[in-house]
């Protein structure tokens, strides 16, 4: 630190040294511990005394209607620092008694409590109104150390010291005030961007001609736009040269370049995924080994939950590069297909039209287009048919479905006499005379 930078930071210290030293004279004089029991004991008594209103307050208040209703929410808001109040009121009236009848010094910390208790109430009450909590603490907090430093005439000197204490780093000046304003006006604009976002994405939500994919892609691209806005803010609100952040830009895109390759390729194939709409939240798709409907688009990974309740977190860049099975991108119409046998000595006509009906008895298949059933293969053992149906709602299930066609099919079969037919093979066994008999061989799945 330059010989002026230490002249800046003595001057402010030996200023901020005086104030300290005329409190301290006023907290050694004779009056001010009379003073501080007189504080003290108008803060039991309005403490004792709110105790015993509040409930006639609350009591009144209930069941009030119209007008009386807005006042009471107000009323009972207020009378939860309804001993802060009296404390006002009963310390100002003390003060002017004690000005009246002795000299102001001797009343001067009691006036100080009731300046910090209004400014205190206030604060509190319109920080009441703010619903976020983060950013009501923030408010408060700030402005009680404000208005404290301001009432007791330190706000200055305390401002003037920590912008003293400072490093030079090239062409940018960094002091202790610049980091605390900075750090307070990034969490207060975040917490600014976060509110606003979440209001522009339920207003987005509530937009019935705008598809999912879109919806997300804007909903993502107003939180981006918002946090960078508020940190940029941030940054200008302590006078740091954006400019600067040019040379960090190139930094950063080196290393996105040399280490962070599949992070930035998922990123990128998420805003693809949003663009083309290939899919989108509540979407049917199979990948590889995975089938379950889509909740959720991040800007990382997709979220897909399966039959069996598992949320499996896919990144975006296997969408792009592995084939993907959408159940529902353009229609959730979806034919299914199973595989049935039936025995020779079966009308085969008659099958087709049994086969055909036994889906309609099943609540998720659809009449229309009808299921229908086709041969498709003359076997070894048995004619081979094809059934085809169709339903609505892959996102409740493939395989139960399937296996419910399979039940009403095999019920119809039976209830009509047609059998399906099981591999059969004989061995005749050659001998001598007597000696020859033929033995059927129980059936096998593998023949």
């Amino acid at each position: 630190m330059d010989p002026l930078g230490k002249t800046e930071v003595l001057t402010s210290a030996q200023e901020f040294l005086q104030e300290l030293l005329k409190l301290g004279v006023r907290l050694t004089s004779p009056w001010a511990l009379y003073q501080l029991v007189i504080i003290v004991s108008i803060a039991v008594f309005c403490n004792v005394l709110a105790r015993v209103i509040m409930p006639h307050c609350s009591k009144w208040c209930e069941g009030k209607e119209g007008i009386l209703k807005h006042l009471s929410v107000v009323i009972l808001d207020v009378h939860r620092r309804l001993s802060l109040a009296f404390y006002i009121v009963v310390a100002f009236t003390v003060v002017t008694i004690m000005q009246t009848i002795t000299w102001p010094s001797r009343s001067f910390f009691i006036g100080l409590s009731a300046e910090l208790a209004i400014s205190w109430l206030l604060i509190s009450v319109i920080s009441s109104f703010i619903k976020n909590g983060p950013l009501r603490a923030l408010v408060t907090w700030f402005g009680w150390i404000i208005a404290t430093l301001q009432i007791t005439d330190f706000l200055e000197p305390t401002k003037n010291l920590l912008d003293s204490l400072a490093l030079e780093i090239g062409d940018t000046r960094l002091s202790i005030l610049m980091v605390l304003i900075a750090i307070s006006s990034l969490f207060a604009l975040f917490i600014m961007a976060s509110l606003i976002s979440k209001t522009g994405a339920r207003k987005i939500n509530r937009i019935d001609d705008m598809s999912p994919s879109i919806k997300v892609l804007l909903i993502k691209a107003l939180q981006i736009g918002l946090y960078t806005a508020a940190f940029l803010l941030s940054l200008k609100a302590v006078g740091f040269d954006l400019g600067n952040l040019a040379v960090l830009s190139g930094a950063i895109g080196l290393g996105i370049g040399f280490g962070l390759q599949k992070i930035v390729s998922n990123l990128i194939s998420g805003i693809i995924i949003l663009l083309d709409k290939s899919i989108k939240p509540g979407d049917v798709i199979s990948l590889n080994d995975t089938f379950g409907w889509i909740t959720k688009l991040g800007a990382r990974y997709a979220s897909v939950t399966t039959r069996d309740g598992r949320e499996h977190l896919i990144p975006n860049e296997d969408f792009i590069t592995s084939q993907v099975i959408n159940w529902s991108h353009s229609s959730d119409f979806v034919r299914l297909d199973i595989h049935f046998g039936v025995d020779y000595d079966s009308n085969p006509h008659e099958v087709k039209k049994l086969a055909a009906a036994a889906p309609l008895t099943v609540d998720r298949v659809v009449s229309n287009p009808p299921p229908v059933a086709h041969v498709v293969n003359f076997g070894d053992s048995s004619v081979d048919f094809i059934l085809r149906f169709w339903i609505r709602d892959p996102n409740k299930g493939l395989t139960n479905i399937r296996g419910n066609v399979y039940l009403a099919l095999w019920d119809t079969l039976q209830e009509n006499n047609i059998d399906i037919p099981y591999p059969r093979r004989e061995i005749t066994m050659l001998g001598t005379g007597d000696d020859t008999q033929t033995i059927a061989k129980p059936p096998r799945i593998d023949d």
